[in-house]
């Protein structure tokens, strides 16, 4: 079972109802547009985790967590349509982040009065016993809230009128709630120190990465549903294996764009591509008991052209029969012919098989990514896979190659200088890359070549 984190920040649980402003008050506290905000409500499921930094203020973890319909003891109350069937879902996420809160902002809508579901949540935070501010949001000037904020007195709480959407109070709500987590002796640790590895999973909708993610991760920290799209934010998950901290970044499953109907879905998609950039490994999830489809190859020729490093994990390996297993593998072959240095791992979120396999593969190709060659190696090698395999003859002469250089690493990428790059084909170029990957044992991680032309060896 993975450890938990050694070093930690008191943290603050952002609760309330649906569409009371909770991820926007999360994305101005963190000062980032990490949680997607929309008018419609029910579009946060999962539980985001960000840290507020104020200088002179302790800094603090705050956790986002979805709206909640249910009522505390009945579980009776149906939520709005983007959160309906994943009720009990979304009250278990909040439940596991106050199991870890040392402090709760409770949301209200100032414009929409207090409510009953309003009521309902107060109780079940009373009965946490945790420190609590009531966050009157939506609450637009001083001069409103009086009249806003009366009649929330009623809870109980210590309150604060703010408007997320447009700043009013947001620096004071910063420093009440570390004043708040502070007052109760939380130990106000450093951040953390940023992972070994940050992963960012891809995929179909419904092909498996939030249960992969939860298989890894040793907890049901992502809401696993048979509905396609459960996901809808990209949400971290830390965790700690052998000692060492690991993010995986979960995102929306990405469909085909022409699909894409709802402007939420829009969102999603855009940020889980976003988050390929933004990880050092791509983890790519294939269903394997759909076949691989045109998507998951669009998918793959999106990684490989933005030279992202990635691997394939073909999940749901459990469910096939062993001739439909090498089919996929055959197919996703084929798909790789201009990639072949991707790894591919059939896995199973369901039984565990091969999920041992996915964080030291990652491991190597971050290693990879960050190769560094000397500039005498550099040269040897060029010359030596020129005299075993010589530029083939364009326009009735070959192409000179003069020297290389390593323009950058992450992914490596590696400058030939010729007299004409022209006469360069594409198939000499690949020819160059296998013999580079062999020489300098990069297996896996993806690899730029440039051919600069010039008319000048080096020191003329």
């Amino acid at each position: 079972m993975p450890e938990a984190p050694a070093e930690k920040l008191p943290v603050v649980v952002l609760l309330g109802r649906p569409n009371v402003g909770k991820s926007t008050l999360f994305n101005r506290l963190i000062r980032s547009n990490r949680a997607i905000t929309h008018d419609m409500p029910g579009v946060t499921r999962d539980r985001m985790e960000g840290i507020v930094r104020r200088k002179g203020q302790p800094s603090f973890a705050v956790i986002d967590t979805g709206g909640i319909t249910l009522d505390a003891h009945a579980g009776v109350a149906e939520g709005p349509e983007g959160i309906r069937g994943f009720e009990a879902h979304i009250l278990a996420q909040a439940d596991a982040a106050l199991a870890t809160a040392a402090a709760v902002a409770l949301v209200v809508d100032g414009r929409a009065g207090l409510l009953p579901l309003d009521e309902h949540l107060a109780a079940h935070v009373r009965r946490k016993g945790l420190p609590t501010l009531c966050v009157v949001n939506k609450v637009d000037g001083a001069e409103h809230e009086d009249e806003q904020v009366a009649e929330f007195h009623a809870l109980g709480f210590p309150l604060l009128a703010v408007s997320a959407e447009h700043g009013h109070h947001m620096p004071a709500l910063a420093e009440d709630l570390a004043a708040l987590v502070s007052r109760e002796g939380a130990e106000l640790a450093a951040p953390p120190e940023a992972p070994a590895l940050r992963l960012a999973m891809l995929g179909r909708p419904n092909a498996g990465k939030s249960s992969l993610v939860n298989a890894l991760a040793g907890e049901e920290r992502m809401i696993v549903s048979d509905v396609a799209g459960t996901t809808r934010d990209s949400v971290d998950v830390r965790f700690t294996r052998g000692g060492r901290d690991y993010v995986f970044v979960d995102t929306a499953g990405v469909r085909r764009r022409t699909r894409i109907e709802d402007s939420v879905e829009k969102y999603s998609v855009n940020a889980a591509i976003k988050s390929t950039t933004k990880a050092d490994v791509t983890v790519l999830v294939l269903d394997v008991a759909e076949g691989v489809s045109q998507q998951d190859k669009r998918l793959i020729d999106m990684l490989d052209t933005r030279r992202i490093p990635f691997l394939i994990c073909l999940n749901k390996c459990d469910l096939v029969p062993r001739g439909q297993l090498d089919a996929a593998k055959k197919r996703v072959d084929e798909i790789l012919a201009f990639c072949r240095y991707v790894p591919v791992l059939p896995v199973s979120a369901h039984t565990g098989k091969g999920l041992d396999a996915i964080l030291p593969m990652a491991e190597e190709i971050k290693r990879e990514c960050g190769v560094r060659v000397p500039t005498g190696q550099l040269n040897r090698a060029m010359e030596a896979a020129l005299t075993r395999h010589q530029p083939p003859v364009v326009r009735r002469s070959r192409a000179k190659f003069f020297y290389m250089t390593q323009a950058e690493s992450e992914p490596p990428t590696f400058v030939f200088f010729v007299n004409d790059a022209d006469r360069v084909p594409e198939s000499y170029v690949r020819y160059l890359e296998r013999t580079l990957r062999e020489m300098f044992g990069i297996k896996h991680a993806p690899m730029r070549i440039h051919l600069r032309s010039s008319h000048k060896k080096r020191g003329e």
